[in-house]
């Protein structure tokens, strides 16, 4: 495993989506994207983001695609059963403290490009995006609650995916799933990395930090689905634990 994860966050290199791969047939709304990764090699050489290429990815199998299916059951249910006390004070403290839900949900880009409404607890002042519109996630960003920055800093304001993923639009672990805003415009946030379901935790979030930027992000993701299996999954669950705690990302 560790062989195969020789990516250091120093490494600054931009990752490309010039990876030919089958998309999975997906139903429900599906988000329209034009550079993607059915387009040839040609047109993607002229988008002045692409720099270097990504090895091909082998499919998955179905055998394999079950048991990572159960373990995103079993786990989602064990977690959900585990952190409930922890989430009812959360919410608890949400309401007391902020005008405005408990949780917060918003549009995110999951398996072939199949949009899904995604769970959070809500970390913001009501109405955060109403005037200045979709920006990326910053660490001394002043809209967040004081209540907000505790859960974002132990990454409790994730567990509300866990339903997510019951309900099959996520996995335990995998890319995490960006808005369509930011899809569209970022071709790192395309490609193969749309051609798995997105996680509640990936191997971004354990080898490096939560806040990357989609170009460095992406290598760790491709490197992930390359390797996706059962043990691997399991690796990066166990891994998220410490990661966690030392507060990797805020």
């Amino acid at each position: 495993m560790e062989q195969g994860a020789r990516i250091r966050p120093t490494d600054r290199k931009r990752a490309t989506t010039m990876i030919q791969v089958d998309t999975p047939v997906v139903q429900g709304r599906v988000m329209s994207l034009h550079p993607h990764a059915s387009r040839s090699a040609a047109m993607m050489a002229q988008q002045p983001e692409v720099k270097t290429a990504a090895p091909p990815v082998a499919p998955t199998s179905k055998g394999m695609e079950f048991l990572i299916r159960l373990l995103d059951i079993v786990g989602s249910l064990v977690m959900l059963v585990v952190a409930l006390p922890v989430m009812v004070v959360a919410g608890v403290l949400i309401k007391m403290t902020s005008a405005g839900p408990v949780f917060y949900k918003q549009e995110r880009v999951g398996q072939g490009g199949r949009l899904f409404t995604l769970y959070k607890f809500r970390t913001m002042i009501d109405n955060a995006e109403k005037h200045m519109g979709p920006v990326w996630a910053a660490p001394d960003d002043d809209r967040v609650t004081p209540v907000g920055r505790i859960l974002r800093r132990m990454h409790l304001d994730e567990l509300p995916q866990l339903l997510n993923t019951l309900r099959g639009d996520m996995s335990l672990v995998g890319p995490r799933p960006e808005r369509p805003f930011f899809v569209e415009r970022h071709q790192a946030l395309q490609g193969v990395r749309l051609a798995v379901k997105p996680g509640l935790t990936g191997l971004a979030q354990v080898r490096s930090y939560y806040d990357l930027k989609p170009a460095h992000k992406v290598k760790y993701d491709y490197l992930y689905i390359q390797n996706r299996c059962l043990l691997l999954n399991l690796y990066i669950l166990l891994q998220t634990i410490p990661a966690v705690f030392a507060k990797k990302g805020w």
